[in-house]
């Protein structure tokens, strides 16, 4: 029953650098940015919530799933970086636009904020992982305490991101969508490229 300091300390560190909480202000922002300050409050509640269920939901049964259905961690990468593609070929264009606010709001809840811009290929794989490591009560509880903390901290940097509005305006928030896209689409292309390594070595 004692608390896995180390583990705590590997596994919140990790999922902090792989999560990039500040480095997803940019992209909620080009997201939900031109919203009212209550849909964008209520989009990173729903997307924090969305990232928290899917890591829990591997970190307890991710070996099953995987092993159940076949699936590798490269076929993970390479379907989220086909679904990041086409979200930021969607703020390229402005093609994302849409008469209801309220039904977007949810899926941009859903997909990207939550899964898998958060609760990404490279967050399931290091918890899977962790998992694995832990071998005590202690150890699971230390996981299960840096997994809250890291949303927490998620939860925290995009309710921030209302400040940055008041100094990039309109015309900066579309701008930023723009530049969001720029970011979608590289980490897009570095997920698809990573799941062709993974598959290529492991063949």
């Amino acid at each position: 029953m004692v608390f896995d300091v180390r583990l705590f300390t590997e596994a919140l560190i990790t999922l902090i650098v792989i999560m990039d909480p500040p480095g997803t202000i940019p992209v909620f922002l080009g997201l939900v940015g031109r919203k009212s300050r209550d849909a964008r409050r209520r989009a990173a509640r729903q997307g924090v919530l969305v990232s928290f269920l899917v890591i829990t939901l591997f970190a307890v049964a991710g070996n099953s799933i995987l092993a159940y259905m076949h699936i590798g961690i490269p076929a993970l990468q390479g379907a989220g970086g086909l679904l990041l593609l086409l979200i930021a070929l969607d703020l390229l264009t402005g093609r994302g636009e849409t008469n209801h606010p309220e039904v977007e709001d949810v899926n941009i809840a859903l997909v990207p904020l939550g899964t898998p811009l958060l609760a990404g290929p490279g967050a399931i794989a290091a918890t899977i992982v962790f998992v694995r490591q832990a071998d005590s009560i202690g150890s699971y509880i230390a996981l299960a305490t840096a997994i809250v903390a890291v949303h927490l901290i998620l939860l925290a940097c995009l309710r921030s991101a209302g400040l940055l509005i008041k100094v990039f305006k309109e015309s900066g928030i579309l701008l930023m969508a723009k530049i969001a896209g720029l970011l979608l689409a590289a980490i897009a292309v570095q997920l698809v490229a990573s799941s062709v390594q993974g598959f290529v070595s492991g063949a």
